[in-house]
């Protein structure tokens, strides 16, 4: 089994407390422009690690977007486009969904 990388670099942290990761450490994190990263402290030991992505879903990042709108709107949803209808239904081609089934886990509405 390899070892694992050891990059030691050293950082200038500015009047604001910000600091540059440096880009072999980016690298090595996998984090891109944009990308987040969790830093731990332990005593005077900081570890980083790159923070997952949440998936993201153009259908669903869709047709919330129209609910929102109609939220704030105060309308009423009415017909769906037809394209978000077909990218809804192909989503759900082979998902059985039962709608008496209890939910599991965390809930944010």
């Amino acid at each position: 089994m390899n070892a694992p990388a050891v990059i030691e670099k050293t950082c200038a942290v500015t009047r604001k407390g910000q600091t540059t990761l440096p880009l072999a450490v980016r690298q090595l994190l996998g984090v891109a422009k944009g990308g987040q990263i969790l830093l731990r402290a332990e005593g005077r030991r900081i570890t980083i690690e790159q923070v997952e992505a949440e998936h993201s879903d153009p259908a669903i990042e869709a047709f919330l977007r129209l609910i929102a709108n109609d939220i704030a709107t105060e309308g009423t949803v009415g017909t769906l486009p037809h394209d978000l209808v077909e990218s809804l239904q192909h989503a759900l081609e082979d998902v059985e969904v039962d709608l008496n089934e209890p939910i599991e886990g965390d809930v944010c509405l």
